[in-house]
C-alpha cells in the first residue's frame, strides 16, 4: 500500500490522518500542499474518485477571493485548482487509485 496524505501542518484533520497510519505503522509520504500542489495526474485520479467538488474549500478565503462561485466550467475550475493549492479540501488520502477528502478511517481500513 502505497499511501499519500496531501495536506497542510496547520490542518487538524490532516494531523489525525497521519496520526492513524502512524499508529498502525503503515507508511505514507506526506506532501504539504503550501509548498507543492497535486500534480494534473493526481488530481486526475483524486477526481475520478471523489469528485471534483469534494475537492473544493468553498469556505476557504481563496474560493471569495478567485469568485469560484460563479464559475461553471470544470476544466477551468481544475486549472484554478492546480495554482490555487489553499483551495483543496484537506487532508485528501490516496492509495492507488482510491482516494478521500478529510478524515475518513472507515474508508482507509478497507484499502489493502
Amino acid at each position: 500500500m502505497n499511501i499519500q496524505i496531501f495536506g497542510t501542518k496547520k490542518c487538524f484533520d490532516t494531523k489525525k490522518a497521519e496520526r492513524y497510519f502512524k499508529e498502525r505503522r503503515i507508511k505514507y509520504q506526506f506532501i504539504d500542499l503550501t509548498e507543492k500542489s497535486l500534480s494534473k495526474g493526481e488530481l486526475q485520479s483524486v477526481k475520478a474518485a471523489v469528485g471534483l467538488e469534494k475537492l473544493i474549500n468553498s469556505k476557504s478565503k481563496e474560493y471569495e477571493r478567485l469568485n469560484l462561485q460563479h464559475i461553471r466550467n470544470d476544466s477551468t475550475k481544475e486549472e484554478i485548482l492546480l495554482n490555487n493549492p489553499k483551495l483543496y479540501n484537506t487532508p485528501i488520502v490516496r492509495s492507488g487509485k482510491q482516494a478521500t477528502v478529510g478524515y475518513e478511517p472507515e474508508v482507509w481500513k478497507t484499502w489493502d
